[in-house]
């Protein structure tokens, strides 16, 4: 499994790097560190005022640290990067040029109009092709909530992904949320008995993909505390539950959506990313 780091030097990302050791066992680790002084004004002179050489010196000290906690927690340190430019294009363009199998990353989980303005791990989800874990502080690495919706594609990728985390000793929940058949309609506009039969075929939907999930984790001998269909506004059921569990990571899947679409109606994956304390996740295709 190859992984790559992503640090600014802040308590977060460690924190991230360290939750994310509990779940795996071995693993290469790059770590990269962003050099960013787009924000200097134009007549400021990087050369002249030793800028560069500090901020080199800052990432170099940085790098070390990562490589040492690497250590610390069992994995193996791979390459150090670090690179001047832009935070998100310069891990995007590393992503495109390695095999990685996911990247983590810290979140400062900023509320309100900050979180409208983006942050770097919104932007590196949104356009990155692979899987990402994103962490916002400390946890105890124990309890897993594994969230599925309808599509085959999607869970096949959560399937994968299982395979390569460390199972043993922790304590997992599954759901699946179907939406309440009462909100998709106008009052009035269609019978009670066409309710209660979409419903119903909802619930055998959902049993039927839950299943699929404990069969597989059954024939890994994983076994699961619980597995729920819930009801009603996904994103908010997924954190509604996850909170009532305690759980420390959310594993969810994502569709690709065009970045305007994403931006306008969001995502369960993204609503959960920008709501929950709990580490999250997102797995891609």
């Amino acid at each position: 499994m190859k992984i790559l780091f992503c640090t600014d030097g802040s308590k977060i990302s460690f924190n991230a790097l360290k939750n994310f050791s509990n779940w795996v066992d071995n693993a290469i680790v790059d770590s990269i560190c962003i050099i960013d002084w787009s924000f200097l004004p134009e007549e400021v002179s990087i050369e002249s005022s030793g800028f560069a050489t500090s901020c080199a010196n800052i990432a170099d000290n940085i790098l070390n640290y990562a490589e040492n906690e690497i250590k610390t927690y069992g994995l193996t340190p791979g390459e150090r990067i670090k690179h001047c430019g832009g935070a998100v294009e310069t891990i995007i363009e590393q992503i495109k040029n390695d095999n990685y199998d996911i990247v983590v990353m810290g979140s400062h989980g900023k509320k309100g109009i900050q979180k409208w303005l983006g942050s770097v791990s919104r932007d590196v989800i949104d356009n990155n092709i692979v899987s990402s874990y994103v962490s916002k502080r400390a946890n105890s690495g124990k309890k897993l909530l594994i969230t599925i919706d309808g599509f085959q594609d999607a869970i096949d990728a959560i399937e994968e992904q299982l395979l390569r985390l460390n199972l043993e000793e922790k304590e997992i929940y599954v759901c699946m949320v179907n939406e309440d058949p009462n909100l998709l309609f106008l009052e009035g506009n269609i019978d009670s008995n066409w309710l209660i039969q979409i419903q119903k075929n909802q619930e055998q939907y959902a049993a039927r993909k839950l299943g699929r999930i404990r069969s597989f984790l059954s024939e890994k001998k994983i076994q699961i505390i619980e597995s729920a269909i819930l009801i009603g506004i996904p994103a908010q059921e997924i954190l509604n539950y996850a909170k009532a569990k305690s759980i420390d990571l959310i594993i969810t899947g994502t569709k690709s959506k065009k970045k305007l679409d994403a931006f306008l109606t969001g995502s369960v994956s993204r609503r959960v990313l920008e709501n929950t304390t709990a580490d999250v996740m997102i797995v891609k295709k």
